[in-house]
């Protein structure tokens, strides 16, 4: 009841005002950005991340840029995300669209990451942060963790000349 206190002597002072409708005062859970946010942690909207499982097959490239401004949204909640999605990251290049099996696969895969990600814990400043990074022949993959539970996921596929380097050089980049 103090922050509260303390919030509203602040906007007092500053002739700052809250709008009732856009305000959600002493609730459990507040929806914003596309995210959930709790005590527990942050985790996705359901109801955006629903859009993203009833997603249809690609046609054109239009739809697939669509699809993957839409994923790359929650990248940091997916584990591995940049390996994913490089199959179809693969397709936006000029006349490289091209519906495959392994198109297919990779799509199929990203919508399960996607509609199966974990809750990310708050990151709490006062405690040790761990960071561990994997590096593959074509991605890499970081996790900042607290207390063994993920804090983000940072993921990014890796283009033919990180593809070159040694796996610490890979890890480091």
């Amino acid at each position: 009841m103090i922050h509260l206190t303390q919030v509203f002597q602040t906007l007092r002072e500053h002739q700052l005002y809250l709008r009732k409708e856009k305000c959600c005062l002493t609730t459990h859970r507040v929806e914003y950005l596309g995210h959930v946010i709790t005590k527990d942690g942050v985790f996705t909207n359901p109801t955006k991340i629903q859009v993203v499982a009833n997603w249809l097959i690609l046609t054109i490239v239009k739809q697939l840029r669509g699809f993957l401004g839409l994923a790359g949204y929650y990248r940091r909640f997916v584990k591995n995300f940049g390996k994913i999605d490089k199959p179809l990251t693969d397709f936006l290049r000029k006349d490289g669209f091209i519906w495959s099996p392994t198109a297919s696969i990779a799509f199929q895969e990203l919508k399960t990451a996607l509609t199966t990600t974990p809750v990310l814990v708050l990151p709490n400043f006062t405690k040790t942060f761990i960071v561990e990074a994997d590096a593959s022949g074509t991605g890499i993959g970081v996790v900042l963790m607290q207390k063994k539970h993920p804090v983000a996921y940072i993921n990014k596929a890796l283009g033919p000349k990180q593809q070159a380097m040694s796996i610490y050089a890979r890890e480091l980049w």
